[in-house]
């Protein structure tokens, strides 16, 4: 895709509507603006609020991808209740821990 704008006052740009439908820009976006062997490269940024910076670490992501590998895979379990829940996962790490009963 290529279009032609035009550099105005202030060195205002704006960036064409096809543009900005192809890669999802909104208003309020950042863009980060590189140079590199002589082109302007832009890259749109979202920010995430610090407090959900934590879902973004490499640890979590990593946690992310391997759950959605098990999903795919068939490895789920599907419960009633909670407390159903917290009886499989006592069940499974029991059976992790050996024959060794952990109070």
């Amino acid at each position: 895709m290529s279009e032609l704008i035009q550099v105005r006052k202030k060195a205002q740009v704006t960036l064409p509507q096809s543009v900005r439908k192809a890669l999802n820009i909104e208003e309020g976006d950042f863009l980060d603006v590189q140079v590199q062997d002589g082109q302007i490269v832009l890259r749109v940024k979202k920010l995430v609020d610090k407090e959900q910076a934590w879902f973004w670490t490499r640890r979590w992501q990593e946690g992310e991808r391997e759950a959605e590998e098990g999903i795919r895979a068939g490895r789920v379990h599907r419960v009633e209740s909670a407390k159903e829940a917290v009886a499989f996962l006592h069940k499974r790490a029991k059976k992790g821990a050996g024959t060794t009963d952990k109070a």
